[in-house]
């Protein structure tokens, strides 16, 4: 079997005739002035909640790094690989960008694979075995507090893992001085698969509350 999926080729065909003559300009001047978005979303590469379609972002808008449960590990240059840390240089040093927004979800199956230990590893490697435990904190956190009403421990374990991977954001040197000079904005959301809703992270209450656009009047 060579060459790409039938699905891919069919997919890229109906975006060439369709996005692409639309947004030929847009794509045009990216390519001569490079990209400058200002939001970055660290985001699950979960194939349901993928951020620029929940933002139904154009092509630019959006630096966006994508790992197993949407997770941020703790500032640690030991020498290894970080490609989460990498990206993250990248967008606030390289980019410049101006917000950075951790995106969580639910029915996050890093996040179940957490919760139910003793599964076979996927590979020798078990490299998701050894991502997940940077959620440990989290759930050492959450064991000790009450759940939010309506929640079940896997979706309040989804929402105190985004909590703390903000709280690791704010380990990055660069990340903790840019945020103090008022230069860079951190946020943390929750979108729910099973109905489209998004919920935004109130980081004063630590509570999340659904996303109100600009303008908006609150439900109630």
């Amino acid at each position: 079997m060579t060459g790409l999926p039938a699905r891919l080729l069919d997919g890229y065909a109906a975006f060439a005739a369709g996005r692409l003559s639309t947004e030929r300009s847009r794509y045009s001047e990216l390519a001569e002035t490079g990209q400058r978005p200002e939001i970055m979303v660290v985001g699950c590469c979960d194939s349901r909640c993928a951020p620029e379609t929940v933002f139904d972002a154009g092509p630019g808008e959006l630096f966006v790094v994508r790992n197993v449960a949407n997770l941020v590990p703790p500032y640690a240059p030991d020498g290894e690989y970080h490609s989460t840390s990498a990206a993250l240089e990248f967008g606030v040093m390289g980019l410049k960008v101006k917000h950075i927004v951790v995106l969580g979800h639910g029915r996050c199956g890093g996040i179940r694979a957490f919760r139910e230990p003793g599964a076979e590893p996927l590979s020798p490697g078990d490299f998701i075995g050894k991502w997940i435990t940077l959620i440990e904190p989290a759930a050492k956190a959450l064991a000790c507090l009450p759940l939010d009403p309506g929640d079940d421990p896997q979706t309040a374990l989804e929402r105190a893992s985004i909590r703390h991977s903000l709280a690791n954001l704010r380990t990055f040197p660069c990340v903790a001085e840019l945020e103090r000079r008022g230069r860079l904005a951190l946020h943390a959301a929750w979108f729910d698969i099973s109905t489209g809703a998004l919920e935004v992270l109130d980081q004063a209450s630590g509570t999340f509350a659904p996303a109100t656009p600009p303008g908006a009047v609150p439900a109630g």
